[in-house]
């Protein structure tokens, strides 16, 4: 059976009661920045320095069943 994959990739960092996440979509390879501070949060796409949203293409698959 294959290993089913995570639809959301997170990488974060805490400091205290804040944090901040880089959140990737593999589904459509966008990218979101979450921050939250005590209780109060927001999440946005992650834009690069043009200005537009950072998409990752997939990898693809090398593994052949």
């Amino acid at each position: 059976m294959a290993k089913k994959e995570k639809r959301f990739v997170i990488h974060g960092e805490s400091i205290g009661l804040n944090s901040a996440k880089i959140i990737l979509d593999t589904m459509t390879g966008v990218h979101y920045l979450f921050f939250n501070d005590g209780s109060a949060g927001g999440i946005t796409p992650l834009l690069g320095s043009d200005g537009k949203p950072v998409i990752q293409k997939p990898a693809k698959d090398t593994d052949e069943a």
